[in-house]
């Protein structure tokens, strides 16, 4: 469960690290009244979408129920790529399948072109992303913790509805 969850932190916390200096250099800047007025506004709707509803409510409870499956029945592909098995990434229901593949080239495409903005624009952009980010790591190391002291997540771990590993969740 350690490892698969682990992945998940660390695949988050990279672009939390790349992405904060920018968004301070942004911060400190000086900043016109509309790019205050767009950088609080964009900091609630981070916290509020990405953060709270994207990762608390969805994904990370996701990915421990996915971590735990791993531990209840380890396989040695599920256990090796195990932080892409907790993503969704391969084994999980077919709307599952869909929902995370389609996030992941959502991310990288935006990424691409939130690249191409000048700052403060970028470092507006990134202040959001590093909240929701931030936000989705506290929540993925809560879940765990919680799992750990016996806490079922929230959500169930989305197989494939074959799996004999779904009934046992």
């Amino acid at each position: 469960m350690l490892w698969g969850v682990a992945g998940v932190v660390a695949l988050l916390v990279q672009p939390l690290l790349r992405l904060t200096p920018m968004a301070l250099e942004a911060i400190q800047s000086d900043l016109s009244g509309l790019q205050w007025t767009v950088l609080a506004a964009w900091l609630v709707v981070n916290a509020h979408a990405e953060g709270y509803r994207g990762f608390h409510r969805r994904f990370s409870p996701r990915v421990v129920a996915r971590a735990q499956v791993i531990a209840r029945s380890p396989r040695p592909l599920w256990v090796v790529l195990a932080p892409l098995f907790c993503m969704s990434l391969f084994h999980a229901s077919r709307r599952g399948l869909w929902v995370a593949r389609i996030l992941v080239l959502a991310i990288v495409l935006l990424v691409m072109g939130v690249r191409q903005l000048s700052q403060p624009w970028r470092g507006i952009v990134d202040a959001g992303v590093v909240l929701g980010l931030t936000i989705g790591t506290v929540s993925l190391l809560y879940y765990f913790v919680a799992a750990l002291l016996g806490r079922v997540p929230p959500v169930p771990p989305d197989l494939p509805p074959e799996s004999d590993d779904d009934r046992a969740a």
